[in-house]
């Protein structure tokens, strides 16, 4: 090896150790690792106790941007294994969480009852929620609704197709997922184009 050489290789040293640590490194984060640093779902806080002030940490629906204390029944609260928590204004938002967040188990979930008398719903576990199931009327950001109720007998006196447990409940609300972001899109559309004209409207009348 010529004096050229050996100073290039020398050179080069330091970096080709750099490059191989990089790759070394980069090989050893597992996936779920990096969902958990770099994910879509790095917005969350970490709160150890999401109902406490819920509405101040948690005013609007991550997904949605939904005012979430003026959808009270139907509202989620997610915690997940980490203590990141986010607060959606309903199941279909919640399963979009959920369904992000597949490298962070869900620790604990909260529903609003639909069944209170209470103007602001209280939260309930969702293990305690019986969901009811009707296809006739519309839920929030859903063509099906699927609201939750801490009392069995209030979830079944209100005529839905069926009253199931979280579970059977999220799966719904995976199955109505294309229909219903189709019909969000609408909506929205819709009322762009309505204030777009509002605005247009006004500013005519001013000029």
């Amino acid at each position: 090896m010529n004096r050229r050489t050996l100073l290039t290789s020398a050179a080069l040293a330091p970096v080709a150790l750099a490059l191989s640590s990089l790759a070394a490194s980069a090989k050893m984060v597992t996936p779920w690792e990096w969902t958990r640093k770099n994910g879509v779902t790095g917005h969350m806080q970490k709160d150890p106790d999401p109902t406490d002030k819920e509405f101040e940490k948690y005013p609007r629906c991550t997904y949605c941007g939904m005012v979430r204390e003026q959808w009270s029944h139907s509202r989620h609260l997610i915690q997940y294994d980490d203590d990141s928590t986010e607060g959606t204004c309903s199941i279909h938002c919640a399963s979009l969480s959920i369904g992000l967040n597949m490298d962070r188990a869900p620790k604990n979930i909260w529903v609003g009852d639909a069944g209170s008398d209470a103007e602001v719903k209280p939260l309930i576990k969702v293990e305690d929620a019986h969901y009811a199931l009707d296809p006739s009327k519309p839920g929030t950001m859903s063509a099906t609704r699927k609201w939750a109720y801490a009392d069995p007998a209030k979830a079944a006196a209100v005529g839905a197709e069926r009253v199931v447990p979280f579970e059977q409940a999220l799966e719904a609300a995976y199955s109505d997922m294309a229909k219903n972001t189709l019909m969000i899109r609408k909506r929205r559309a819709e009322k762009r184009a309505h204030m777009a004209k509002k605005m247009k409207m006004m500013k005519d009348k001013a000029n």
